[in-house]
């Protein structure tokens, strides 16, 4: 009787090892035969293993092994160099320190498919461990979770690992809000031409990379208009002109007084339309730090404040603006594409508003209606 011949496997191809085990080997889309990762016990194993590589690819899901096999340090480089025109100096500066200094000595060596959540999780404890800020832990973990989407996107890995990591919660710090009073003081107690850029600061919200960037041409002192197009901003002590944050370019109105002092200013500017309105003694663009030890801090203290920093100005500014015109109009000053980020992180209550809630509600449930200047309206007859 003739021996039964064995059928042709439709997919892959099963071989016995040396070592008693089986490889299953099979063609990717592109016809070339691949191994698979891992040996079998059985040829039912390999089978099975072969089974749902096919299906895989018959649904569209099949990566090739060999993109997962790119190191975090090779890729990790690649997306940044894709990436960075898209980005602002500052924001490239940032991502490319964390990627050295944090992502690639931990994890550069290895694999992009190796990483699992596991992975992740260890990293952030040990940057805890080494005493590292959450800021910084967190800003590291953000650079690193878009590195692994990119993987993702790129068919290099299935999913990313960047996912049910707890991260290590920023402490909660409220802006110093000051009372326009209080920044007038400060404002006062500045020297010329400092005083105008701290008003700036405060009575039109700008941050402060925006205001050590004014140039004479962005000022119109007949219509009290600021146009805010540019920001000054340093980057591993380098500094870079740049657009605003956001990319969000905004003209803004200031009051009759502010603009004529501006105005006098620019009569004493040398240079042409370019000609920065703020700069240092030897006519350098200002430096934050340098510029708040010499000039700001010491107008605080001259006032008779503490705790008081430049951006509590631009949080108190946007928190007038809200409380008496709508938080749109506040967004708009502030540059905020989005009136959320306005409401999370600048407008704040301003004390006293709460008491005075009350006592008209408590003339609404009377039947009164509040007038414009605060008085009870007599009830409407029926």
């Amino acid at each position: 009787m003739a021996a039964k011949r064995k059928s042709r496997r439709a997919f892959g191809r099963i071989r016995k090892l040396p070592s008693g085990r089986f490889q299953a080997r099979y063609p990717g889309p592109d016809g070339v035969l691949r191994a698979a990762d891992q040996t079998f016990a059985t040829t039912t194993d390999a089978d099975r293993w072969l089974a749902r590589k096919r299906i895989e690819m018959e649904e569209g899901r099949w990566l090739d092994p060999a993109e997962g096999r790119t190191t975090v340090r090779d890729w990790s480089a690649r997306w940044l160099t894709a990436v960075s025109p898209q980005l602002k100096h500052k924001t490239q500066a940032s991502y490319r320190s964390l990627i050295n200094s944090l992502i690639v000595p931990a994890l550069g060596d290895r694999e992009l498919s190796s990483l699992r959540p596991i992975t992740i999780v260890e990293w952030v404890g040990a940057m805890k461990t080494r005493g590292l800020s959450a800021s910084r832990i967190r800003q590291a973990y953000r650079v690193l979770s878009q590195i692994m989407r990119a993987a993702v996107d790129n068919e290099m890995i299935g999913q990313t690992p960047c996912k049910g990591v707890k991260l290590p919660r920023m402490p909660q710090t409220e802006p110093h809000i000051l009372t326009p009073l209080e920044a007038s003081r400060i404002v006062r107690s500045a020297t010329k031409p400092h005083d105008l850029l701290i008003s700036l600061l405060a009575y039109a919200g700008l941050r402060v990379g925006e205001a050590f960037a004014l140039r004479r041409a962005d000022i119109d002192v007949s219509g009290g208009l600021v146009l805010v197009d540019e920001n000054l901003a340093e980057a591993n002590g380098t500094l870079v002109f740049d657009t605003p944050k956001s990319h969000q370019k905004r003209v803004l109105r200031i009051g009759p007084s502010l603009a004529a002092r501006i105005g006098r200013h620019l009569e004493t500017l040398p240079g042409g339309e370019d000609a920065l309105l703020f700069v240092t003694p030897g006519g350098k663009p200002l430096r934050y730090n340098q510029w708040r030890k010499a000039y700001f801090d010491p107008a605080v203290a001259a006032a008779g404040l503490t705790d008081v920093t430049p951006h509590d100005l631009r949080a108190s500014h946007g928190t007038w603006v809200a409380d008496r015109y709508g938080v749109m109009t506040a967004a708009h000053r502030l540059g905020h594409s989005n009136a959320s980020v306005t409401t999370r992180h600048y407008a704040r209550p301003v004390a006293g508003r709460d008491d005075q809630v009350a006592e008209a509600a408590d003339s609404w449930l009377s039947g009164n209606e509040d007038n414009d200047d605060g008085s009870a309206a007599v009830p409407a007859q029926t």
